[in-house]
């Protein structure tokens, strides 16, 4: 790992005597030690707020998977997919907010309606380095305030000479149940320059394939109420459905009261999954230098990654009825025991497939010329794409489940971080009662095109204009498309669907979770492991062929998938939203040094100017009117095309920096930036359409729609640090920033008269209903179906009435619209310490982040709230050896509890916490020959577990355990 300082200028062609001179600079050491060293020179020479990563020799990052290697800067902390790193938040803004580029380039992401990168896509063989920029900077894209990632790869005459590595790799992951138990890994770089160091390639590629396994145990929301709310409509008090029965009630132990708040939990369930990935990785780059002044590279990327989930669950819906409960003390009340007496219940199991294939590609071209001895010119262009689509025949996500109605008591204990799940059942568990249930089978996909061109050049004073060292301009221009799509086949068939016994029983394979969750929390006091699982694909052809055969029960068949039964996907999308964002910006900035009281002192100012034009598309119903079916119930008419509604916005940015560095003594440096960035909203905000609310009333419907006139976030950044460099590849440092951000989005109103639907409330009919005396809209209905029965719109037969255009004027909508409403404030502290121990060749990394905001969520309101997610302090410590052809490097890395959102699943609104996580990973190396390197590798070396919670830390709203993860391999260097 390597901790540093860079920027991403172009690099200009050099003169043969220059290029000597730095191919005799750059005979150094590889390895731990080199690579730390040579990064903490870059970092004492940065200007702003710069950290990176480089790779300790070609080919070699120092973790396998990037964000795992970003994740030991200070002040960046990752999220986990699967056991590997995938998206990174830095100073507490999460992966939405920070911008990620290739080489200077803008990348795209297929995240759908957000923003956010996943670095698991990209290999970490073919990267020479990563530079995260923590303060803003002219010359650097926009679309990062937490900071913008700079991802670099290798450039053949950068390196000149014959430069190959090749690897092979087995992984062992001990989550896995079923698949392999040593899995390969592969990869190789090529790089060499011909014609006198004028002509470069370099080729890059790698395939690696990987089966993991998760047990995963959800609470499916809590349902939360002040204490004096009742689920008994027998009281004075308020009743809701959910809620307990009152005080006195003997099954209530301990029972909440006023001024307490209790949850109550919606399901429990457990979920045993198996995963397969195949990630495949290539780039091709060709440089050409035809002159000593001009330098032309073409490069092209490519990674693909297919991920397959396959899983069995099974889980127990509350329905609030006949409660027996045991309760924490309050005000924030949990239950110990939550427990439901319900007969003939469903005990639902389920089997599915999940299945994806993201693809990316990038081509780009590069030229830079030295016009002048003071002028530099270049240009830079790139084309590309992230998509994600369905890798399966049964779409991205398919779930068909089964259940059997013997469920008479359940019982939740939450007495731990795992819950444990106890049913009483009315028959032993038996594949004779296993029924077909409902399904779901959605097809998902998302795309996103880059065009983007920059023209840039610097011009050096060469010590004719003062302090003024150089000044670097440019123009750049970028196009971004994005499109998410999709559509969703749900057999809603959830009841009791009284198929014949036995229809099923032969494919049903006992399974079990005793032992699953050995080190979570609760794990040994597991109650109910049994439950059967199946064979998605088999149970599908079961239900087809008894629908062949005339068995009525396995209706309904409406909302057929493309194969003609509900049991599979459908490519007729029902939701397909579309944006493209068109920026220009301009920029220039002075370079200075200069002396202050004697200190050498640099000066950096600079200033960008950015215009975006937004306008998005998104795919809306038709309707044909609004009909009357009595009551305060009117229903919009669906009708049977869609058709895509556009919207459009724009903004302008003026973003300033300033970063100045002042060297106090040799060793001491003192810095001080501040600069203005900006991130944009996420396309589920800016989307053109707009989404109506079924049943209407009397004053009109609801609805939703997105803003593309929305503003960017804007922060103001301002950064203070000491850097003490003591010792050759040591130092200490400590910093402070702040961020002062406005323009989070939030919500406001407005009203329209969508779709011009002519309302039946507002016909003269229904005046002169009032005007005779009628309030109640159910008198009015049958007024006007006795007095106008042969009225336009009036059906008097079957009870309906419909608004009738030019008669009836249009319905109000009230719309909730996205906004730009909130302000926060951000700070923290990031302290940093390296130190190598002599020629010993031990050495240790230690560092930490406290960072913290001025909004916070609170936990006793069940409104919806503003709050900034993410945020957490987090620490590393690592230690290393590197002598004698020996490398041993040793990293804990942990995160504090965050707030990962402020919704969950089938409740709404309420908080869901992450709890603090720390992980010990190790790997090790040989070399053998000055050539040949054997290694090993330990991920998650004591098999940590997660832990999600809500309003309170035994509020479980998910707990997984997954396993610690082994490499063995060897690496060959040509």
């Amino acid at each position: 790992m390597v901790l540093g300082a860079a920027a991403f200028s172009p690099v200009f062609a050099q003169t043969s005597d220059q290029a000597e001179a730095e191919q005799l600079e750059e005979i150094v050491v590889t390895g731990i030690r080199g690579s730390l060293q040579r990064a903490m020179d870059i970092k004492r020479d940065s200007q702003g707020v710069v950290d990176a990563i480089s790779a300790e020799d070609i080919g070699k990052m120092p973790d396998t998977n990037l964000a795992e290697s970003l994740q030991r800067i200070t002040g960046v902390s990752i999220d986990r997919e699967r056991g590997e790193g995938s998206k990174v938040t830095v100073r507490g803004f999460g992966p939405d907010f920070n911008l990620v580029t290739l080489n200077g380039r803008q990348m795209p992401t297929a995240s759908g309606l957000g923003r956010s990168f996943d670095f698991a896509n990209l290999a970490a063989e073919s990267v020479s380095g990563v530079e995260v920029y923590k303060s803003g900077k002219a010359n650097v894209s926009t679309g990062g305030i937490g900071s913008t990632l700079n991802i670099k790869t290798t450039r053949p005459l950068e390196s000149p000479g014959l430069a190959a590595t090749v690897g092979i790799k087995g992984v062992h992951d001990t989550s896995t149940e079923e698949g392999s138990g040593l899995t390969p890994e592969i990869s190789g770089l090529f790089s060499n320059t011909f014609a006198d160091d004028t002509i470069g390639v370099s080729l890059s590629a790698s395939r690696q394939e990987r089966d993991s396994g998760a047990a995963t145990a959800s609470v499916g929301g809590w349902r939360t109420f002040p204490g004096e709310v009742d689920g008994c409509w027998c009281t004075a008090n308020p009743s809701e459905w959910g809620g307990i029965p009152p005080e006195g009630d003997p099954n209530q132990v301990n029972r909440p009261g006023a001024g307490d708040l209790y949850s109550v939990p919606q399901t429990i369930g457990y979920e045993l999954a198996e995963y397969s990935r195949v990630r495949t990785n290539g780039q091709l780059t060709l440089q050409w230098q035809p002159t000593d002044t001009i330098r032309t590279t073409l490069d092209y990327t490519y990674s693909e990654v297919e991920v397959e989930r396959s899983y069995n669950n099974m889980s127990a819906w509350f329905n609030f009825g006949g409660q027996e409960t045991l309760w924490t003390d309050g005000p924030q009340a949990t239950p110990l025991i939550y427990a439901e007496n319900s007969s003939g219940a469903d005990f639902s199991m389920g089997a599915g497939r999940d299945a994806t294939r993201t693809e990316n590609n990038s081509l780009g071209f590069n030229v830079t010329w030295d016009a002048t001895d003071s002028l530099s010119l270049g240009f830079d262009y790139h084309d590309s794409t992230a998509e994600t689509t369905p890798n399966s025949p049964f779409g991205d996500s398919a779930l068909l489940s089964i259940a059997a109605f013997t469920r008479d008591k359940t019982t939740g204990n939450f007495n731990n971080d795992l819950p444990s799940l106890e049913l009483e059942l009315s028959n032993p568990l038996s594949p004779d009662d296993m029924q077909i249930t409902g399904s779901v089978f959605t097809n998902n996909v998302s795309k996103m095109d880059i065009d983007q061109s920059k023209f840039f050049g610097t011009f050096d004073f060469q010590g004719g204009a003062g302090p003024i060292e150089s000044i670097d301009f440019g123009i750049e221009m970028t196009e971004v498309n994005n499109r998410s799509a999709g559509s969703v086949v749900q057999r809603d068939a959830w009841s009791n669907t009284n198929t014949a016994v036995g229809d099923i029983a032969d494919l049903m394979q006992p399974m079990s979770i005793a032992g699953r969750f050995d080190n979570v929390d609760g794990g040994s006091n597991l109650v109910q492991t049994d439950f059967y699982g199946f064979d998605m694909v088999q149970l599908i052809n079961r239900f087809n062929d008894l629908v062949e055969a005339g068995d009525a029960s396995y209706g309904p068949m409406n909302g057929l998938g493309d194969c003609g039964t509900p049991l599979c996907s459908s490519s007729n999308f029902t939701s397909d939203r579309r944006t493209t964002e068109e920026s220009t910006a301009a920029y220039v900035q002075l370079n200075m040094a200069t002396e202050l009281a004697g200190m050498p002192t640099k000066l950096n100012v600079g200033l960008r100017h950015e215009q975006t034009d937004v306008s998005s598309s998104a795919l809306v119903p038709s309707y044909t009117g609004v009909t009357w079916f009595g009551g305060n119930e009117f229903t919009a008419v669906q009708g049977a095309d869609s058709d895509f509604t556009s919207l459009d916005g724009d903004y302008k940015v003026l973003l300033p920096n300033i970063d100045l560095s002042v060297s106090v003594t040799d060793d001491l440096v003192a810095r001080a930036s501040w600069s203005k960035t900006i991130s944009r909203p996420n396309y589920g905000d800016i989307q053109g359409g707009v989404t109506i609310n079924n049943p209407l009333r009397v004053d009109g419907g609801t609805g939703s729609r997105g803003n593309p006139a929305l503003k960017p976030l804007e922060s103001e950044n301002t950064d203070l640090s000491v850097e003490w460099y003591y010792d050759d590849a040591s130092y200490a440092s400590i910093g402070y920033f702040h961020k002062n951000v406005k323009n989070f989005i939030g919500t406001d109103f407005i009203s329209e008269q969508t779709f011009d639907l002519a309302h039946p409330a507002n016909s003269p009919m229904y005046a002169e209903a009032v005007a005779a005396g009628n309030t109640d809209p159910g008198d009015i209905f049958n007024y006007i179906l006795t007095n106008y029965p042969s009225a336009e719109g009036v059906d008097a037969v079957n009870g309906v009435i419909t608004g009738i255009a030019g008669r009836d004027s249009a319905t109000d909508f009230t719309l909730t619209v996205p906004t730009n409403v909130e302000t926060a404030v951000v700070d923290g502290w990031e302290f940093n310490v390296q130190h190598t121990f002599g020629e010993s060749g031990f050495g240790v990394i230690a560092n930490a982040t406290i960072v913290d905001a001025d909004v916070g969520y609170d936990n006793f309101s069940r409104e919806t709230q503003f709050v900034i997610t993410g945020l957490s302090d987090s620490a590393n410590l690592i230690g290393f050896y590197d002598k004698n052809g020996i490398q041993v490097r040793l990293a804990y890395n942990w995160r504090d509890d965050f707030l990962a959102g402020t919704g969950q699943d089938n409740v709404g609104v309420g908080p869901t916490y992450v709890a603090a996580y720390g992980q010990w990973d190790m790997n090790a190396s040989y070399e053998i020959t000055e050539n040949a390197t054997v290694f090993l590798e330990a991920l998650n070396i004591t098999d940590e577990t997660t832990h999600v919670y809500g309003r309170d830390k035994m509020q479980t709203l998910f707990a997984a355990q997954g396993g610690p993860r082994y490499a063995i391999g060897a690496r060959y260097k040509f």
